[in-house]
């Protein structure tokens, strides 16, 4: 765990370091957002950042999303100033931390920042057969790759295999390879120097050099452009990098893993992946089973987010009723772990009584309306539509369905979120009205 605090934090800093570190975290201290952004940029990182409310709370977490830098900000200050705290969570600070610091609560938080998200929850024999494979090669410096179905938690497993490997005190580093555009996406790996490009205001530091010595997670790395592929070629055989703009390569020293929920030697029978670079991306393939082939998984999975859920919403925990039960387990799951996830955290704010019910869960997305013809049913009712007209109306109900979430209804589709934008962007200037993004997106989506 790596905590950047940022300010003074009221003449506490000295505390609250002295907490962080004894919970085991390794704290950067920086005086303001310029020094702050400069330890960012120069591949320092961070997984949590601690910021002192009479700093510019909103400032600083618009130039992280400008910036690109994904990071939880938690606002500190003192505990009677409730106007602050509410200023800095509206602002989209994560959590408000009262002065003088409180070990249990940093505790707590540290803990939520660097567990919550990772845990793999499983109960039957698929999941515990892939993850033997996994605890096998974690050990190695082998490259691996991930393959599955989307929303079977490639990602968590390459956490887990960070984990368990000899790189666990380094860092892991993740770029999801598909939600970048194109144009920006070499810049985020490789890094750029000051006015290698129109924006570049300051050398930044890629993920690549931020994950020397560590771990570096490719997520979808079938959506990269070829072009791209043959730089990250090099990178994996030279093990250095080229900087967009750079006058010289830069050694590396990292442990890849790659996740795809595309069948690659297919892409690269098809020209749209390098054979070369897919030789040695798969030295390692671990296959994460479907939703469907681990059912047993169902019940525990569905405990573990409703517990995160109403935890994260404060609101009581309402057992599933055996009805709701019954028809998770007889749902199909197209969008695996990931759909369960989204039901759940819907069934969590919609239920009233003392479970929760089968209407509450909500998993089929009621249907449009749909012209029909006399021989009824579903085949008739598609005759005489095109099928531009039926995509736009499984798209807008998919995205319906996952509350605007657009990343999860790519997943659900089975498309690549850039293909889903350029739709969206096609049904909006058509007329044709879409669901405005949901699940943190809106910030992301107005940046690209």
């Amino acid at each position: 765990m790596r905590l950047l605090i940022l300010g003074s934090l009221e003449g506490q800093i000295g505390a609250a370091s002295q907490i962080a570190i004894q919970r085991g975290a390794k704290v950067i201290h920086a005086d303001g957002p310029e020094a702050a952004f400069e330890s960012l940029r120069g591949g320092s990182g961070a997984d949590l950042v601690m910021i002192d409310v009479k700093l510019d709370v909103a400032g600083f977490i618009r130039q992280l999303e400008q910036e690109r830098i994904h990071l939880p900000v938690v606002a500190c200050g003192i505990g009677t100033d409730s106007r602050a705290a509410v200023a800095a969570i509206r602002a989209g600070a994560k959590e408000y931390v009262p002065l003088p610091p409180d070990a249990d609560l940093i505790a707590g938080v540290l803990e939520a920042v660097t567990e919550e998200a990772h845990a793999i929850v499983h109960r039957g024999p698929a999941m515990a057969q892939t993850l033997r494979m996994a605890d096998q090669v974690a050990g190695s410096d082998a490259s691996i790759l991930i393959t599955g179905e989307s929303g079977t938690g490639k990602e968590l497993l390459a956490r887990h295999l960070h984990r368990h490997g000899r790189r666990k005190d380094a860092r892991f580093v993740a770029v999801n390879c598909a939600a970048i555009p194109e144009n920006l996406l070499e810049s985020e790996l490789f890094g750029h120097e000051k006015g290698a490009f129109t924006g570049a205001v300051a050398r930044r530091v890629g993920k690549f050099e931020e994950a020397d010595g560590g771990t570096l997670l490719l997520d979808e790395v079938s959506e990269m452009d070829p072009r791209l592929q043959a730089k990250l070629l090099r990178a994996v055989q030279e093990r250095e990098i080229d900087r967009v703009g750079g006058t010289r390569p830069v050694k590396v020293d990292v442990r890849l893993i790659a996740t795809t929920n595309r069948d690659l030697a297919e892409e690269v029978a098809e020209g749209r992946f390098r054979q070369d670079l897919y030789y040695r991306l798969n030295v390692v393939t671990i296959r994460l089973p479907s939703l469907r082939e681990r059912p047993e998984d169902i019940e525990p999975l569905a405990d573990h987010f409703i517990d995160k859920f109403s935890d994260a919403n404060g609101l009581p925990r309402r057992p599933l009723s055996e009805n709701a039960l019954a028809a998770l387990k007889d749902h199909d799951w197209p969008g695996n772990v990931r759909e369960l996830e989204n039901a759940l955290h819907r069934a969590v704010l919609l239920a009233q009584g003392p479970d929760i019910v089968p209407e509450a869960v909500m998993l089929g997305a009621p249907a449009r309306q749909r012209p029909t013809t006399s021989g009824g049913g579903t085949a008739g009712s598609l005759v005489g539509r095109t099928v531009a007209e039926v995509e736009r109306d499984l798209i807008i109900d998919t995205l319906e369905h996952c509350l605007g979430n657009r990343t999860h209804a790519a997943n659900i589709l089975g498309i690549s979120i850039r293909t889903l934008r350029n739709k969206l962007r096609q049904y909006a200037d058509e007329g044709v009205a879409v669901p405005t993004p949901g699940g943190g997106e809106a910030a992301s989506e107005k940046a690209l």
